[in-house]
């Protein structure tokens, strides 16, 4: 006679390919349920969290300051929880997708290293999971920010996509066929910390010359600082505007003064997109992309710093004139790319979660029409 075990184990096959359905995202995105969910940004500076339609629309955003790294990782933790319950207040959240500033692991559950943050080896899905009551994905910001793109922004229609996020430090993301290569231990992608100079500047990561020591908010503001620490006569314009206080320039001060005609914020932007265009010429002739596509914080700087990089990319292109040039663009979705990518991306956590809870019912149902049948059985007897 069969036997309860017998009807569960029958349905392992279709458990296995419900575990992996999360990997094949270019088919399953399409039928994820069109429910609202949370995205969550995390970056060296600034946590964002919003709640995204299905069609990549934000309903409603909310901003923090990222806590001072030096505090335990569950000081970060506790605000992207104040942030989910207070969206949670006003909208019917169905799942939270974190992008994190950091490596995660292939299984998206646990932050390896982040750089500009306390991070390492944190099981953030879990600890988060347990915390909201709602299935959660944790991914990368850059390959958040990839997905929003390819979704919903400027890299619509692309087979053979690189992002590259310029904010505290450098992001990147490499997505293929509708699929965000994340390679054999979920890092791919770390851009930034390719080593340019060697010997070069110290990075947060350890190492000396990484590339987001020369082209970052980060390498932006520390230069606009070390000249106007120096008392430079280039430097005299921003002084004045901080009124001597040095600390107080920060990347979007720069990018302001530059729009208003400041000769060396200029400059500052355009040393930074040149050396921008060097490591994408580099990023080509290794990946052969169609388009790049530039976001994060920095890239609000728009033609000041792209245009530069552009220049910059086609005298360092392997091959320049006899082979096709990628397509160069900002990013659509300006800083919230990485917010409405996570979001996205937790669609697909939302239909396992809603097919896992769908399983768990029939289970239940299948055991009690068998439960039944073996009484009737029995009474007949």
């Amino acid at each position: 006679m069969s036997t309860y075990r017998d009807f569960t184990h029958r349905g392992s096959a279709r458990a296995t390919v419900l575990r992996t359905v999360g990997t094949r995202e270019r088919r399953s995105h399409l039928t994820a349920p069109r429910v609202p969910t949370v995205g969550i940004d995390i970056g060296g500076t600034k946590v964002m969290a919003g709640v995204v339609d299905a069609d990549g629309n934000i309903l409603e955003k909310l901003r923090t300051e990222t806590p001072d790294k030096s505090k335990s990782p569950k000081v970060v933790e506790d605000t992207i929880c104040e942030l989910v319950l207070d969206l949670s207040d006003r909208h019917d959240v169905h799942a939270v997708g974190i992008g994190a500033a950091g490596w995660v692991d292939a299984e998206r559950n646990r932050v390896l290293f982040a750089p500009h943050l306390s991070w390492r080896n944190e099981p953030l899905r879990d600890r988060l999971a347990g915390r909201l009551a709602v299935p959660v994905l944790v991914d990368n910001d850059a390959n958040a920010a990839a997905w929003a793109e390819w979704r919903f922004g400027a890299g619509r229609g692309e087979d053979h996509l690189v992002m590259i996020t310029l904010g505290t430090g450098i992001g990147g993301s490499i997505l293929e066929d509708g699929q965000v290569k994340r390679g054999k231990y979920g890092v791919a992608g770390e851009f930034g910390h390719m080593q340019v100079v060697p010997g070069g500047h110290r990075c947060p990561c350890g190492n000396r010359g990484c590339w987001e020591q020369y082209s970052s908010g980060n390498a932006l503001v520390r230069e606009a600082r070390e000249l106007a620490a120096a008392d430079s006569p280039v430097a005299y314009g921003i002084i004045e505007h901080v009124k001597g206080n040095i600390s107080e320039i920060s990347g979007p001060m720069i990018t302001e003064l530059a729009r208003e005609g400041d000769a060396m914020c200029i400059e500052l932007l355009q040393d930074i997109g040149q050396w921008l265009g060097v490591g994408i010429a580099n990023l080509a002739a290794a990946l052969d992309p169609s388009c790049f596509v530039i976001g994060g914080g920095v890239s609000a700087a728009d033609d000041l710093l792209i245009a530069p990089a552009r220049d910059a990319f086609r005298r360092h292109l392997t091959g320049r004139g006899y082979r096709p040039e990628a397509r160069i663009a900002r990013a659509q979705l300006g800083p919230e790319a990485g917010m409405v990518g996570a979001a996205d991306l937790a669609r697909l956590v939302a239909r396992r979660f809603r097919r896992a809870n769908r399983r768990r019912v029939e289970r239940y149902e299948r055991y009690a029409r068998y439960a039944e049948a073996r009484r009737t059985t029995q009474d007949s007897a």
